[in-house]
């Protein structure tokens, strides 16, 4: 194409981005039957099931992004490079492993649909590891240190002049959550309930079965149980005076996703048949010490820039790292509550960080193949007070 001027431009055709297929680990919990998996063969085991179940021919993969939010101890030396050779797949297939905090797999999907919509890469695989038994959750920060009640903001002149020394924790932010839209403990202990309960009926109903690959003798999500409402109104609070208990927090736990982000073109030329596409991908950070309300006016732009409304969408996750998280959001976004986590959250399935983006992106594409929907939106809070939308189509 010629220009006025006589100069040569070029028109470039962003392309589609497809999930071809989409696998995970069962979700164990803290001690649990994936507790002492080490890492590497934890990602490995969905990467390596995600090449066979997907067919796609491993040395046509151009990178593995991998979500992991403590990479350090076993998880260190980039844990998306070392599971894909642990999975004895090709050699010259880079790695690189992705920090957005619990949002890191959702950002890794992100990142592959962005490098292939761009043209410059046809099939990425995306997801997530992270086994918290192993490498706990405050490894990362304490590594080196001898102080217990050391934060990485302690000395940092411009985060104190800018935000004092207000406590930064998501225990904080969720207790910040729940004063702000007025949110009871009882309302909370209700939800956590329901989450429990709607898991177990998702289990039995086999509804995880095409998402989960069995590894370690283990076929099901360890974290749901019968709850008991009595136990949970004995609990203390996190906090003194607070309204945050364990029973209505995410579970500690193991566990791995992966999913093959493929382009047109790699669709029609490997006879891919994909099972989905990108519609939609947004990223808004908000207020940092209440932490983990960011995916309310995420979802909101979200929205607004596809033009859709919220009951176009006919599946929601939003990680319940905190009973208030999809509770406040419930009430701004105003979702049908059958709609949101229809087969339990965090609170009853467990959270392992640097996987669970990818973990609610497998079952938000099961969950809409299993109702016939068309649109389905994950979102997450995350660490900085962060957030990521993703709209998915199901084809």
């Amino acid at each position: 194409m010629m220009s006025g001027g006589g100069h040569r431009c070029t028109v470039i055709r962003m392309t589609e981005a497809f999930i071809v297929d989409a696998v995970r680990s069962p979700v164990g919990r803290r001690g649990g039957a994936l507790s002492t998996v080490h890492p590497a063969d934890l990602g490995a085991h969905s990467i390596k099931h995600l090449i066979e179940r997907s067919g796609v021919d491993p040395e046509a993969v151009d990178d593995v992004v991998f979500g992991n939010v403590n990479s350090i101890w076993e998880q260190s030396g980039c844990i998306a490079r070392t599971s894909w050779l642990t999975a004895g797949l090709p050699m010259h297939v880079p790695g690189v492993t992705i920090d957005r905090q619990c949002g890191s797999a959702q950002q890794a999907v992100q990142f592959a649909a962005q490098a292939v919509m761009s043209g410059t890469m046809d099939i990425v695989v995306a997801g997530g590891v992270e086994n918290m038994s192993m490498v706990p959750i405050t490894a990362g920060a304490q590594a080196g240190k001898d102080d217990p009640d050391f934060d990485p903001f302690t000395g940092a002149q411009g985060w104190n002049s800018r935000f004092g020394g207000t406590e930064v924790s998501q225990f904080h932010g969720a207790e910040l959550m729940a004063e702000h839209w007025n949110i009871t403990r009882e309302e909370m202990e209700a939800f956590a309930v329901e989450s429990h309960e709607r898991a177990i009926r998702a289990r039995a109903e086999g509804r995880f079965d095409n998402e989960i690959v069995p590894l370690n003798g283990l076929d099901y999500d360890e974290g749901p149980r019968e709850p008991n409402i009595e136990k949970m109104q004995s609990l203390a609070t996190l906090r003194e005076g607070g309204r945050i208990t364990a029973a209505v927090a995410s579970q500690i736990s193991d566990g791995s996703a992966a999913l093959l982000v493929a382009s047109e073109e790699a669709v029609k030329r490997h006879g891919l048949k994909p099972r989905a596409r990108i519609h939609h991908m947004t990223v808004l950070a908000d207020d940092p010490i209440m932490m983990l309300s960011a995916p309310i006016p995420a979802t909101r732009r979200a929205l607004e820039r596809t033009g859709l409304s919220i009951d176009d969408i006919d599946a929601v996750e939003i990680n319940e790292a905190f009973a208030p998280v999809p509770m406040a959001w419930l009430k701004e976004i105003g979702a049908d509550p059958a709609r949101v986590n229809p087969s339990g959250g965090a609170i009853a399935l467990g959270h392992p960080l640097g996987a669970t983006g990818a973990r609610l992106m497998v079952t938000l594409l099961n969950e809409l193949e299993r109702t016939n929907g068309r649109y389905g939106l994950q979102t997450m809070c995350e660490g900085g007070g962060q957030a990521n939308v993703t709209i998915i189509e199901r084809l």
